[in-house]
C-alpha cells in the first residue's frame, strides 16, 4: 500500500530507532528539509538532544537541530517511516518493542549492517507490516552525546516496495540520494565483503583503513577473507553487483582516516557486531561446506578482545 501520512502539510513522519551516528545523520537531514523526526536512543543522547538540538557536523556546516528525542520505542507510534538503525545484535528485541506502537502500513526500514535483518525484523513484525532492506553508505561518528559528525557519502538503496517511488523522492529532497535495486541482497552482500574485509582488522589494532594497507602483507590478509566471503556468496546463490574487488581497494582509498565500527564498538567497551560480518560469513560456509579459516580467525579474535575489554570495566 502508498505510504499515509498524519502530518498537516502532507510531509512524511520518520522515527529513528536506535539513533547512533547513522539515524541521527540521516534523520538530522530528514528535519532540515521538514519532515517531523522522532529520534530513538540512549539516555545521553537523548538529554542532550532535547536541551540543545541535535549537533550535526559536516565538512561545510556545524548546526544545531530541533528535534524530537525519546528513550522508549512507543515513540514510534504515528511514524510512517521507521528508520531501524540498532545495532544487527539487537534487531529482533528492537522489532518486538515497536511491535505494539506501529501504524499499520508504517514502514520499517532496515539500515544495519548484515545481510539478514530484513527477514529477522518480518519474522517478529509478521506479514502484514511492511519491512524492507537498505543498504547505507556513509562514514559518520557520534563525536558526543547529541552531536553526529559526518565524514562522507551518504547514499541508500532500497529494496523494491509499494512505498518505494514515493520514498526516494522524499529522501533525494532531503539531500539522500536514493536508488531502488531488484538486487539488495547482492548490495547488502557487497557491503559485507568490505566490513568483512576492514572492520575485525581495524578494531584489532585500533588503526584506520590506509594505515592497514600500507602494513606488509596485510593486503594478502585482506584478499583471502574476501575470497572466502566471495566462495560463500557463490555456493549461497548470491549475485554481487559491480567489481567486488576494485570496491574493496577502494575503501582504503576513499576513507584512509576512517577506523571500523567495530574497531569504535571495542574502544568503547560496547558489544561488536562481528557475529553479522565475519560471523555470518563463517555460519554460512558451515551450513554450505565452505571453509572459512580466515574468517574464522578474525571472528575468534574479536571475540577474545571483547572478552578482555569486558574483563577490565
Amino acid at each position: 500500500m502508498p505510504l499515509h501520512t498524519t502530518s498537516p502539510n502532507d510531509r512524511l513522519h520518520f522515527a529513528v530507532m536506535g539513533a547512533g551516528a547513522v539515524g541521527c545523520y540521516f534523520g538530522a537531514l530528514l528535519a532540515r528539509a521538514g519532515h517531523g523526526v522522532t529520534l530513538i536512543g540512549r539516555q545521553a543522547h537523548v538529554d542532550a538532544i532535547r536541551a540543545h538540538g541535535l549537533r550535526l557536523q559536516t565538512a561545510t556546516q556545524d548546526s544545531h537541530l530541533p528535534l524530537a528525542a525519546s528513550t522508549d520505542a512507543s515513540a514510534v507510534q504515528g511514524a510512517d517511516v521507521v528508520l531501524l538503525c540498532v545495532k544487527s545484535t539487537d534487531t529482533e528485541a528492537a522489532a518486538r518493542q515497536m511491535l505494539p506502537h506501529l501504524a499499520p502500513g508504517a514502514l520499517v526500514l532496515t539500515l544495519q549492517n548484515g545481510v539478514d535483518n530484513e527477514e529477522r525484523v518480518r519474522a517478529v513484525l509478521g506479514p502484514a507490516q511492511p519491512v524492507a532492506a537498505a543498504v547505507v553508505y556513509v562514514a559518520t561518528a557520534m563525536a558526543g552525546t547529541g552531536h553526529v559528525r559526518h565524514f562522507g557519502r551518504g547514499e541508500l538503496v532500497l529494496a523494491p516496495s509499494a512505498q518505494a517511488g514515493r520514498l526516494v523522492r522524499e529522501l533525494a529532497q532531503a539531500g539522500i540520494p536514493t536508488e531502488v535495486s531488484d538486487n539488495v541482497r547482492g548490495a547488502l552482500w557487497a557491503k559485507l565483503v568490505i566490513n568483512c574485509a576492514y572492520n575485525a582488522l581495524s578494531a584489532m589494532v585500533q588503526r584506520p583503513y590506509g594505515w592497514l594497507v600500507q602494513q606488509d602483507g596485510a593486503t594478502a590478509v585482506i584478499a583471502d577473507l574476501v575470497a572466502e566471503c566471495l566462495a560463500v556468496a557463490q555456493a549461497d546463490g548470491v549475485r554481487l553487483p559491480g567489481d567486488i574487488h576494485t570496491a574493496v581497494r577502494g575503501i582504503a582509498e576513499s576513507m584512509p582516516g576512517q577506523i571500523s565500527s567495530t574497531a569504535q564498538d571495542l574502544a568503547r567497551g560496547h558489544p561488536t557486531e562481528i557475529a553479522h560480518l565475519n560471523g555470518y560469513v563463517v555460519q554460512r560456509g558451515a551450513a554450505l561446506g565452505v571453509a572459512t579459516p580466515v574468517n574464522r580467525a578474525l571472528l575468534v579474535l574479536v571475540r577474545m578482545a571483547e572478552a578482555a575489554r569486558l574483563a577490565t570495566l
